[in-house]
């Protein structure tokens, strides 16, 4: 069997067209040219001049690389190319110069997805909900909005004890957490970011903007108390002025960690069928 690997360019998405990969309408269609083009890695392993598994990396903050976009041709399986790529494609994420974590995020019933990435050397970290919500508005208490964290010295300081000290995983954007490490709180990040704190200065919640086909307000809050008085009211108003700015309809995304989603209120509006993986390559 005559195989080889090579990184794909725009040329190449007539090949990728030919794949037989039994997902229809599939997103990497839409966008194929957009990643080839924005730094994506991406990188195809062929077996007689036809693709047979393609899949890539993105690199995040310079220090992260996340592994995925993992398609393989139905009329090639069985024959391991897929874990033979993707153990490439991770060994030159490790090249590069200043990432030093690498990982991949699958949802948790692609089962094929979680045993190549297994194979190449990930062990999963996590599973967490990826916990949508139209609204959460029926979850308010009546309390008052929190304050608008406007000192980057205080939201920095927030996310450096929240996230880092506590060597948490940290939202980053919508399907890509990763351990926290200040070099994913640069200041333009911090500028854009929302944060808001409670009136007691004990807790904070984190809004930002997220786009992925859908526009997300995507909350961060490392704590599993969901009852706190204001939250639910201060999410709301962030994804009001958030709507208001972008002139779209917005939705709710909350990273849950699977064991802490009994903690969110009795009749919640999160839709919690998405469930995903974090796997990460050991360290070192």
């Amino acid at each position: 069997m005559d195989k080889y690997i090579r990184r794909l360019t725009e040329d190449d998405y007539s090949l990728f067209q030919a794949m037989d990969t039994g997902i229809e309408d599939d997103y990497i269609s839409h966008f194929f040219h957009r990643f080839i083009h924005s730094g994506d890695r991406i990188y195809g392993m062929f077996v007689e001049e036809q693709l047979a598994v393609m899949a890539g990396y993105s690199i995040y903050a310079e220090n992260y690389a996340m592994l995925g976009r993992l398609r393989s041709d139905r009329r090639f399986q069985g024959k391991s190319l897929a874990t033979e790529l993707m153990t490439y494609v991770k060994q030159e994420a490790l090249k590069e110069e200043k990432v030093h974590w690498v990982g991949g995020n699958t949802e948790e019933k692609n089962i094929p997805a979680r045993r190549v990435l297994e194979k190449a050397g990930l062990a999963p970290r996590i599973t967490q909900y990826a916990a949508v919500a139209a609204e959460v508005g029926m979850l308010e208490s009546g309390a008052a909005p929190w304050q608008e964290i406007t000192s980057p010295a205080r939201k920095r300081e927030w996310l450096e004890s929240t996230y880092v000290k506590e060597g948490s995983l940290f939202p980053y954007q919508c399907y890509y957490p990763f351990p926290a490490t200040a070099a994913l709180f640069e200041e333009k990040e911090l500028a854009s970011w929302k944060m808001y704190e409670n009136p007691g200065g004990t807790k904070f919640v984190l809004a930002k903007h997220d786009q992925k086909r859908t526009h997300y307000l995507h909350v961060g809050y490392p704590w599993e108390d969901f009852q706190e008085p204001g939250l639910w009211e201060t999410i709301t108003s962030a994804q009001r002025s958030l709507e208001k700015e972008i002139e779209e309809d917005t939705k709710v995304w909350l990273d849950l960690p699977k064991d802490a989603a009994s903690h969110l209120p009795a009749q919640h509006p999160f839709n919690l069928s998405s469930i995903w993986v974090l796997h990460e390559a050991a360290a070192g």
